[in-house]
C-alpha cells in the first residue's frame, strides 16, 4: 500500500470517529414511519414534556423521526443533549415542530400553535375545557381538520383512564406534604403539625371524593397519624376505599349536615372529585368555608374541571394560594407539574406504546378504527367535534365518531 493510500485510509477512519454511526432501524412490514413533534410548553407554569429521552430512543430505533424544540425538557431535568443522544432532531423553530405528523403537548395549544399545525395532522394534548377561548380553539382545530386527542380521555383495555389515574396518584402523593407546609408557621397559617403526637389531638383531614387521589392522600395522612374522613356520593367507592386502606377511616355519603360539621372541625380539606359528564357541582359552599377554622387549608384538586369549592379559583405554581374567609386555598390545576421528571416518565410510558401502535396498524385512522379505547380520547376528527360533552358545553354540532369511521372504512 502506498503512503498516499495509507494516508487516505487513515483520514477516513479519523473522520468516522466524529460523525454518528446510528441508522434508523427498519420498520416491521406494514408499519408506517411517523414524524413526532415535542414542542416547548409556552406556559411558564408547565414543567412537563410528553416523552423522555428513553422514550424517544425507543421510537427512533423503530424508524420514526422525533423533532424536539430546543429547551423543551429542561424543566423536567432532561437536556437537549439527552434527546439528541437518543436520536432526536433538536430545532429552535417551533413552527417546524408543529408541522409533524403527530404533535404531543401537555398543555392545551394556544391559537398561535393551532395555526402552526399542518392540516389533517394529529394533536395529542390535554383539554382545559374551563380555559378562555376554548370554543374558538375547537373551531380552529376543526377548520384545519385536525384529529385531536385528549390524553385524559384515553382509556386502557380495561376501561380505565391510565393518564388520569397516574396523575391522580402523583397528586394524591404530594397534597399532604403541601398541606403540612401551609399548616405550619406563616402569615395566616394555623401553626400546627400535620398528624398527631403524644398528648395532642391529631389534625382532622376531610377528603371529598373516594377515587385515586383520595387513596394516596389518605394513606399518607394516616401515616402521619391524622384523623381522616372521606365523603363521596357512591357507597361502592367508599367500600372499595376502606378495603384498599385496611385502616380506620370515617366514611360517609355526601350529606350537608354531616359534611358541614366535618368541615368546621377540619384542619385540611382535599377536594378530589372527578366529573362524570364534564360538569362538577359546588359541593362546598361559601357559607361552609366561612364556618371553617382560621388558618385551615383547602386543596382543590378538582380545579382543572372547575372545582367543587364555591370560593375556589385557579392559581398557578408561582402564586399557588390565596386566602378567602381566613382559609388558605391551594388551587393549582397541574399539581403533577410540581414533580415534572416523574410525571414525564409516566406520560412517556403511556405515549410510546400508543405511538408504536399507530405505526404498526398503519396510521391514526386505523388506530381509531381498530381500538375503541383509543377512540374514546378523540374529541375532534377531520372537521367534526366528536365529544358529546364538549359539544353540549359549547353548543357546537356533534358527530358520532363511530359513524364517521364506519363511513370512512
Amino acid at each position: 500500500m502506498t503512503e498516499q493510500l495509507k494516508g487516505s485510509v487513515t483520514s477516513l477512519v479519523e473522520e468516522s470517529k466524529v460523525y454518528p454511526l446510528e441508522k434508523l432501524a427498519s420498520l416491521k412490514r406494514g408499519g408506517k414511519s411517523l414524524t413526532i413533534g415535542l414542542p416547548k410548553e409556552t406556559s411558564t407554569y408547565e414543567n412537563r414534556i410528553g416523552l423522555t429521552p428513553k422514550g424517544v430512543e425507543t421510537l427512533t430505533n423503530q424508524g420514526h423521526k422525533v423533532l424536539v424544540q430546543c429547551g423543551s425538557g429542561l424543566s423536567s431535568n432532561f437536556s437537549d443533549e439527552d434527546y439528541s443522544s437518543a436520536g432526536a432532531n433538536i430545532t429552535n423553530d417551533a413552527k417546524e415542530v408543529f408541522k409533524s405528523d403527530v404533535v404531543i403537548k401537555v398543555e392545551y395549544p394556544t391559537t398561535d400553535e393551532i395555526g402552526w399545525l399542518s392540516p389533517g395532522n394529529t394533536l395529542i394534548s390535554t383539554i382545559h375545557r374551563h380555559e378562555k377561548n376554548v370554543k374558538r380553539r375547537l373551531c380552529m382545530l376543526n377548520e384545519k381538520k385536525i384529529t385531536a386527542i385528549g390524553y385524559e380521555l384515553l382509556e386502557d383495555n380495561g376501561g380505565g383512564l391510565p393518564i388520569v389515574r397516574a396523575m391522580s396518584e402523583i397528586a394524591g402523593s404530594v397534597v399532604m406534604p403541601l398541606a403540612a407546609d401551609y399548616l405550619a408557621v406563616g402569615k395566616g397559617h394555623a401553626g400546627v403539625i400535620l398528624g398527631g403526637i403524644t398528648g395532642v389531638p391529631p389534625t382532622n383531614i376531610v377528603i371529598i371524593g373516594a377515587g385515586t387521589v383520595t387513596e394516596y392522600a389518605a394513606r399518607t395522612a394516616l401515616g402521619f397519624g391524622a384523623s381522616v374522613k372521606v365523603f363521596d356520593q357512591h357507597l361502592y367507592k367508599l367500600h372499595r376505599l376502606k378495603q384498599i386502606l385496611s385502616a380506620s377511616i370515617f366514611t360517609s355519603t355526601i350529606d350537608n349536615v354531616a359534611l358541614r360539621k366535618a368541615l368546621e372541625e377540619a384542619d385540611v380539606v382535599i377536594a378530589a372529585v372527578r366529573s362524570e359528564r364534564g360538569i362538577l357541582e359546588k359541593v362546598i359552599t361559601e357559607d361552609m368555608v366561612r364556618a371553617m377554622k382560621k388558618g385551615a387549608v383547602i386543596i382543590d384538586v378538582s380545579i382543572d374541571e372547575g372545582g367543587i369549592v364555591e370560593t375556589s379559583r385557579p392559581t398557578n405554581l408561582k402564586n399557588p394560594v390565596f386566602v378567602e374567609h381566613d382559609v388558605i386555598h391551594y388551587c393549582v390545576p397541574n399539581i403533577a407539574s410540581l414533580v415534572p421528571r416523574t410525571s414525564t416518565k409516566v406520560l412517556s410510558n403511556i405515549f410510546v406504546p400508543i405511538l408504536s401502535g399507530i405505526s404498526k396498524v398503519g396510521g391514526v385512522d386505523q388506530m381509531i378504527y381498530q381500538n375503541s379505547w383509543f377512540m374514546k380520547g378523540v374529541y375532534a376528527y377531520k372537521g367534526f367535534l366528536t365529544n358529546v360533552h364538549l359539544a353540549e358545553k359549547f353548543r357546537m354540532n356533534y358527530k358520532d365518531l363511530n359513524l364517521l369511521m364506519a363511513a370512512r372504512f
